[in-house]
């Protein structure tokens, strides 16, 4: 919502303290900050596709035209956060993570669309882009949480 209203490091400060806490809990942070890090990266570069290709436009927060802004990223490393922990399900079932991802991502990005923090620049083609990209990403973040789990013990699972 703060990104919405121009006020994006709120968020960014908040994910900053909450990824600062999940870090200092998990028994392996090294791990953790790889997968974190990658997905963010991953994330960044997939966001900043769908703004240079002009399906999605932020009003707020983009430091570069054609990229994606910084709080966005911030909310993939928050997202990236939960694979070895809420999300853990997952790794198991690559096949429900790409009909979740195809479902789910668009209707994420919907909903950040009706807070005002983005907009679908071309709906139809935004929206298929989506789901196509997400159908895709959520395996592959689930295939990185697998190698990087900073939260199991070594030895256990």
């Amino acid at each position: 919502m703060g990104a919405a209203r121009g006020q994006a490091w709120i968020g960014i400060a908040v994910v900053a303290v909450l990824i600062a806490l999940h870090l200092i809990r998990v028994p392996r942070p090294l791990e953790e900050v790889k997968l974190l890090v990658s997905v963010m990266l991953i994330g960044g570069i997939w966001d900043s596709g769908l703004v240079s290709a002009g399906l999605l436009t932020y009003p707020h927060g983009t430091l570069l035209n054609g990229l994606a802004p910084g709080w966005i990223l911030a909310v993939w490393m928050l997202f990236a956060a939960q694979f070895n922990t809420t999300y853990q399900w997952l790794k198991t079932r690559i096949v429900a993570a790409s009909i979740l991802g195809a479902v789910a991502g668009p209707l994420s990005f919907r909903a950040g669309a009706a807070l005002g923090a983005l907009r679908f620049a071309k709906p139809w083609p935004a929206a298929s882009a989506l789901a196509i990209g997400w159908a895709l990403l959520l395996p592959l973040v689930v295939i990185l949480s697998r190698r990087w789990d900073g939260v199991r013990e070594l030895g256990i699972r």
